[in-house]
């Protein structure tokens, strides 16, 4: 899941509800559309029986085309089911034992929010990637304050780790960010709510992309 050299790249985030079999056929579309680094599943309040179907029908399809797949917040989970690795939000399982439980090789993002100090506190845990967030209203989560790309571009110039924006980001409102030097956009509804569908929504952000690099 390169980012820095590659210039900026999608990060694609599945919606909170889910049915694996019909959304696997979905996520396929999407991710022939065009570049995306990695699928991040991100499930909330099921059973572990239900993450584990959803892996076994995703995994695969990120799998399949070079493309990471990475669990929210289910660290616990990652070696047993083949998942990449974990994204750990500040108030879930902290870095550290994530990546105990994961190993050394699993991919492992930080939430940061908009706190420089937990972006240095998540590097030297071991972070793969952190996220700053959010910059824009968005649709699957009540944001209170939204934060400044600058932290992007201060990141961006003073650490080799990728760093990863989020939070309603789409094609239209994207290219601060890009140009700011963020690694990764991670979206959701810029994809799976897209009107002609989520394989448009990712040939979208792509094109934004490309439009805003400086």
């Amino acid at each position: 899941m390169g980012g820095g050299q590659d210039g900026c790249r999608v990060y694609l985030i599945t919606p909170p509800r889910l049915e694996p079999a019909p959304f696997a056929g979905l996520l396929a579309s999407a991710l022939d559309a065009g570049d995306v680094a990695a699928v991040q599943l991100r499930l909330k309040d099921v059973d572990d029986d239900t993450w584990r179907r959803a892996i076994d029908a995703l995994r695969p399809v990120a799998q399949s085309r070079g493309v990471a797949f990475l669990l929210n917040d289910r660290a616990d989970l990652v070696r047993e089911t083949g998942s990449d690795g974990a994204h750990v939000g500040q108030e879930d399982m902290p870095a550290t034992r994530a990546r105990a439980l994961m190993g050394r090789d699993a991919t492992m993002g930080v939430t940061c929010k908009d706190s420089r100090d937990l972006a240095m506190q998540a590097g030297e845990d071991g972070a793969d990637y952190v996220a700053f967030g959010a910059f824009f209203p968005s649709g699957t989560k009540e944001v209170t304050r939204f934060i400044d790309p600058e932290i992007l571009q201060w990141w961006s110039e003073l650490m080799e780790l990728p760093c990863c924006a989020i939070g309603g980001i789409t094609a239209e409102n994207c290219a601060p960010l890009v140009q700011a030097g963020a690694d990764f956009l991670a979206v959701v509804g810029a994809v799976w709510s897209h009107s002609d569908g989520p394989a448009a929504g990712v040939r979208a952000l792509n094109a934004a992309i490309a439009a805003a690099h400086p």
